[in-house]
Order: structure tokens, then sequence, then C-alpha cells
């Protein structure tokens, strides 16, 4: 594994076809899946769903559109980053505030605790999305351990 941020990876956040029809309910979903799992507190909920509407994290790359919500750091309890492939597309408002919202069909959820931590894992993730075959490889994936080994091999 390349760097630290890689190893907040784990299969076991890794979620395939979660069937949500819109931001609201994936958040809940999210946050019923990572409170289960210890690694978030109460205020998580509230706290992403804030942070969303200040902030929309919607990415329209030319080979997919994602999304990477994350939410600030004293709503976790411990490090995480969390990869969904949802059922369907869920919709999501650009990031720049273009008016070309997204239908993102994978979210990468951080939770990362350390300053600063935030922006090398966007940054990393925002050129693994450039690239077409790393898409194009990540997309590809349908077991949990194939996803968190196909990501990490691109970080750098």
């Amino acid at each position: 594994m390349a760097n630290a941020d890689t190893a907040l990876f784990n299969p076991d956040l890794v979620f395939f076809d979660l069937d949500c029809d819109d931001q609201e309910s994936f958040f809940q979903a999210l946050h019923d899946e990572l409170d289960k799992r210890g690694y978030i507190k109460d205020t998580w909920l509230e706290g992403i769903t804030t942070r969303e509407k200040n902030y929309a994290t919607g990415l329209r790359f030319p080979s997919v559109e994602i999304a990477i919500p994350h939410t600030d750091p004293q709503h976790l309890k411990k490090p995480y980053i969390a990869v969904v492939k949802p059922k369907t597309p869920i919709h999501f408002e650009h990031m720049a505030g273009a008016d070309d919202d997204v239908d993102a069909v994978l979210m990468i959820n951080l939770g990362v605790q350390r300053d600063g931590g935030q922006v090398e894992v966007l940054q990393n993730l925002m050129n693994i999305f450039m690239n077409d075959e790393a898409v194009a490889d990540i997309m590809a994936q349908d077991t949990p351990d194939g996803m968190v080994d196909t990501i990490t091999k691109y970080f750098v």
C-alpha cells in the first residue's frame, strides 16, 4: 500500500447495491452501516447532511460521475474511508457549484481525522478518477476486497 491513507480503506466498508432513492436515504443507510461498526458518533448524520448542503461533493469526470461526501472529524469515533456503489445513481450537487448536477454511480465517504487529511485524500482521488483506465478498473470490481485492492493500487 502506497501511503497511510490507503490503510483507511477496508473491505468491511465497501457496499454494493445499497438501495437508496436519494441523498437522504443514502446518508441514512451509510449512517446505519458505519454506526453498527463503531466508526461514527451520534452527530454524524446531521454533520454530513449539513456539510453536503453547504459544500456539495458531486464530481463529473470524462468517464464517471462520483461523489466524495465527508464530514468533520468531531463526528467520528475512528477514521475510515467507505466506498459505495449503489443500486441506482444518487443525485448530488456539483462540487464546483455548477448548474450541472451529478448522478453519482460511486460514492467515497471520507472519515479522515487529521487536519488537512481530507485535502490530501481528495487530491489523490481526483487524480485517480481523471484516469479512464483506473475508472474502468474500479467500476468493474464486484467484491469488497477487489474494490479496496483496486482503489489503493492507484493511490500515490
